[in-house]
């Protein structure tokens, strides 16, 4: 079977979210070829194996489609019994099923195939991901083994109010007994040197617990019939009291009546925020910010809500963005849903269109005028100054003979140069033509003319030192029409006439959800066939060729918007990304993403050092008779009930690193590093210390940092030390320039 053949299948599969099984092995996959050089950058393992042998390409199609017909997914959910347990200041809910079963069958028809396909089986056994393979498959059977203690759903809550940082809660039901013993071992094999990966309580535990862990690790609290996640102890025990107390306030609340609602009909997915909350939260800064932001518009956001749920037998996402009145400001610019006309001089085969339908342009104008001088009462004066040069205004001579419609289209990105189109709807044509002629006059361009079935069409010649750019356009029964070439046109007016555009295509009318016609407020149109080979065609040019040869032409994926009174809603039936994106995404992002949290994990870590070089001197000043601190604890807060500083508690760092149990000879852990702070004393005098940073794995940090007394900050590459250094020792490594 043919790549070709199996698109569809890919997309569908992974739209039901088998993608766990994928993306997991990815993941895992990338992150243990990311760890084998911190350096370089090569390309992904599997990745350079598709690119060597493009059958493997058509193998993963055919292991698709056996996913997708054999496979059983979870069911829609028409109800939650997690959902009333939450706290009525819930700002955010997210709710998935749980996947495990799916996933199971998934691994176990990827077996199958791998004793089918020989092409598939030498990938796997003998590539460069084959050292990894027997780690990736513990990790996935970990993962089912985990799903068979857990409910239908599982949901991920948070809340903002009175606090600094958003809690965050993950909640499942529990099936049966066993599961803290699984995740305590799953916590011991994915864990760091120092802590596992997972602190794991019962309810007694719980009650006599304290919250001195590290922040990347979490906690959960394993009750008979829920199992409960969080990033604190003090979120778990809050949280455990109200399970206790029977607590069922959160669907009481509007919020949690709005998502409550979503549930009916069944969903697959589901999340929600209360953007109300989060916007009395953040900080907006100056009285300009303040009113900027609240003439905007967008002051009166309400909820956002997204799900995933069959609609007249076919399965859709649909999003909603509601305000708490009348659309206003920016956020008024969309117009009602309307007709696209535009859509008709589209071509039936192009990579990417974007339309919308917009109010009212001299209001657009107005808006963003008014707004611009909250921040700079002199921010139009440019503009004032062209107008007054030209002797017309953009506003009421320019804005207001055009109407609300606008399309972008690109169908082409390959040399000599790109192909488009953008389309206007036009209300007054004559002066329209008149006003791009004055200002066609104010330059050295000059248009050129011809005809052609009744259409005349203009050409601009732009030169430039690489080569001659040329727009052309021409005005067709109420839209200005501009394109990279006069034939681009033509071609327009051609299927304007013919009925044989974008907008009549059977693809395109088969992508309209139930219940909306073909009228909408703005839509993005997308060809993942195109965009694919297009995203990857200068990273890799074998597999952007192999791709467009091979590829079949799947369905397009849409996206349609709906301007309310006072709500703004998508909805969609494409089957979420293509899974050769997702592939290739996965692919290029997550290595991106692992040196991207090094690089922030490495750059705290040398704040670290800093702040700890720092905190020293204030110690010796301070305390002089006691010279250097010994440990962390020593600078840190007096944990007693005074808490006053002393020079066994000086409190000038906090209790992150500060805090008991930091003391010497012990590993404290902050941002995916581990410190240490060493020093040489006689007595209780110390005239010379070492602070020690060092990643948790080779995945958090690529290099090791040190200072002593000199205040220089050090670094050095390699295997991560074990042990506390000697100040000669830290001197021996390269400064940090």
């Amino acid at each position: 079977m043919r790549y070709a053949q199996t698109v569809e299948p890919w997309r569908h599969y992974f739209n039901q979210s088998s993608a766990l099984f994928v993306a997991i092995f990815l993941t895992i996959a990338s992150a243990c070829a990311a760890q084998a050089t911190a350096s370089a950058r090569p390309d992904p393992p599997w990745l350079q194996d598709v690119q060597k042998d493009p059958a493997l390409l058509v193998e993963f199609g055919q292991l698709m489609t056996k996913l997708q017909h054999d496979v059983q997914f979870p069911p829609p959910r028409g109800q939650s019994r997690l959902l009333p347990l939450l706290p009525e200041s819930t700002a955010f809910y997210a709710a998935f099923p749980n996947y495990g079963d799916a996933s199971h069958q998934a691994l176990t028809i990827f077996h199958q195939e791998l004793q089918q396909s020989p092409v598939l089986r030498a990938w796997w056994q003998h590539g460069d991901l084959g050292a990894n393979r027997d780690k990736v498959e513990d990790f996935l059977e970990k993962v089912y083994q985990l799903s068979q203690f857990l409910g239908d759903e599982i949901v991920v809550a948070g809340e903002t109010e009175g606090r600094q940082e958003p809690t965050l809660l993950i909640l499942a039901e529990v099936r049966k007994p066993g599961l803290k013993d699984l995740l305590q071992q799953m916590g011991k094999n994915f864990g760091g040197k120092s802590k596992p990966a997972l602190r794991v309580l019962d309810v007694q535990e719980l009650a006599t617990a304290t919250n001195t862990v590290s922040p990347q690790q979490l906690v959960i609290l394993v009750r008979p019939d829920f199992v409960v996640a969080a990033l604190d102890v003090a979120a778990l025990r809050s949280f455990n009291a109200r399970l206790d107390g029977k607590i069922r306030e959160f669907v009481s609340t509007p919020f949690g009546q709005r998502v409550e609602q979503e549930y009916q009909g069944g969903i697959t997915s589901l999340g929600a925020i209360d953007l109300q909350k989060i916007l009395q939260q953040v900080p907006l800064g100056t009285g300009k910010n303040q009113l900027l932001f609240e003439r905007s518009g967008f002051a009166d956001l309400k909820y956002l809500v997204w799900n995933r749920k069959t609609v007249s037998g076919q399965a859709a996402s649909q999003m909603e963005l509601s305000f708490t009145g009348p659309r206003r400001g920016v956020a008024s610019w969309l117009a009602a849903p309307g007709p696209l006309g535009s859509l008709d001089f589209v071509s039936p085969k192009p990579i990417l269109v974007s339309t919308v339908l917009l109010k009212d342009p001299p209001k657009i104008f107005d808006d963003v005028r008014n707004l611009s001088a909250v921040s700079n009462p002199k921010a139009f004066s440019s503009v004032d100054q062209m107008e007054a040069a030209l002797k017309l205004s953009f506003r009421d001579d320019l804005l207001r003979r055009l109407g609300g419609e606008i399309t972008i289209e690109v169908d082409s990105l390959k040399p000599p140069g790109p192909a488009w189109k953008a389309i206007f709807q036009v209300n007054d044509t004559d002066g329209l033509q008149a006003i791009l002629n004055k200002l066609l006059a104010s330059t050295p361009l000059r248009a050129q003319q011809s005809k052609q079935g009744g259409i005349t069409y203009y050409t601009i010649r732009i030169p430039s030192a690489q080569k001659t750019v040329e727009i052309a356009y021409a005005f067709v029964d109420g839209y200005l029409v501009l394109a990279s070439s006069q034939e681009a046109i033509a071609e327009a007016v051609r299927l304007h006439r013919s009925g044989e555009s974008l907008a009549q295509s059977s693809q395109f009318l088969a992508s309209m959800p139930p219940g909306h016609g073909s009228e909408a407020s703005a839509l993005l149109y997308e060809d993942p066939t195109a965009v694919l080979a297009l995203s990857v065609s200068q990273t890799f040019p074998g597999l952007a060729q192999s791709i467009s040869q091979e590829t079949a032409e799947p369905a397009p994926a849409v996206v349609r918007l709906y301007g309310e009174e006072s709500a703004i809603r998508e909805t969609s039936l494409s089957h979420g990304v293509d899974a050769r994106g997702m592939l290739v995404v996965a692919a290029i992002a997550i290595p991106n993403l692992l040196r991207a949290r090094i690089a922030a994990n490495e750059s705290s870590a040398v704040a670290t050092i800093r702040m700890a070089n720092r905190a020293q001197i204030t110690y010796s000043n301070t305390y002089p008779q006691r010279g250097f601190a010994p440990d962390w604890s020593t600078l840190g807060p007096d944990p007693g009930a005074s808490g006053r500083p002393s020079a066994e508690h000086a409190s000038v760092i906090d209790a992150t690193l500060g805090n008991a149990s930091c003391t010497k000879g012990t590993w404290c852990t902050k941002s995916g590093y581990q410190f240490s702070i060493t020093a040489s004393c006689k007595k209780q005098s110390c005239d010379e210390f070492v602070v020690l940073g060092i990643p948790v794995t080779s995945g958090t940090g690529a290099r090791s940092f040190c200072s002593t007394s000199d205040m220089v900050v050090r670094f050095k590459t390699g295997t991560p030390l074990t042990s506390p250094l000697a100040a000669s020792e830290c001197q021996a490594w390269s400064p940090l320039r």
